[in-house]
């Protein structure tokens, strides 16, 4: 048995469930999701208890690829409802002289230190703030949210030795001593 699978969604009262065949929307205040689900898992909503249930289609013996199945849908199912209703945030910080970024129309443009600036073009239904060194990403589609976070981050990973780069808001640097500090001979 799927320990993920087998709870049932509880979906608030801002929240509409929508089910048609294997095709499922989610519409809340922060937006609207479609997912279309495996023919492996089936979706049942149930409207007076406000619960979503992901299920196997065979109730028999369960394959390993039926369980794992049953367990992301159930995952990727919640995402959608939690989403639309709260939305995801990720938070970035860049550190490092003359290091910035801005938002211009639908493009977040970073000066990271390149001869040229990075520029990321923002998808529909995500929104990017700048308020100095910090980018705040948010959105109700978790995946977009995470994936642009990630793109920024690998554009300038921080430095071992100097910190400077980007990085995720709480993540925390060891520096590695320099060359003089390792042999001992700088103090």
């Amino acid at each position: 048995m799927s320990r993920i699978g087998k709870k049932p969604i509880p979906v608030p009262t801002n929240v509409d469930v929508n089910i048609e065949g294997r095709k499922i929307t989610v519409k809340g205040p922060k937006g609207t999701l479609t997912l279309e689900h495996r023919p492996e898992v089936r979706v049942e909503w149930d409207s007076k208890e406000r619960l979503i249930y992901v299920k196997p289609v065979s109730e028999g013996k369960k394959s390993r690829k039926v369980k794992a199945f049953w367990g992301l849908y159930r995952a990727l199912v919640n995402n959608m409802v939690v989403g639309v209703s709260q939305g995801f945030t990720k938070r970035l910080f860049i550190e490092g002289k003359g290091y910035s970024a801005r938002v211009q129309k639908n493009e977040l443009i970073l000066e990271l230190g390149y001869c040229h600036p990075v520029r990321f073009p923002l998808q529909e239904g995500i929104e990017v703030q700048v308020k100095g060194n910090w980018i705040e990403i948010t959105g109700a589609d978790k995946q977009k949210v995470g994936q642009l976070a990630a793109n920024i981050y690998r554009s300038r990973p921080p430095n071992a030795y100097t910190g400077k780069g980007v990085r995720y808001e709480g993540q925390e640097i060891k520096l590695k001593p320099g060359k003089v500090l390792a042999a001992g001979k700088g103090m």
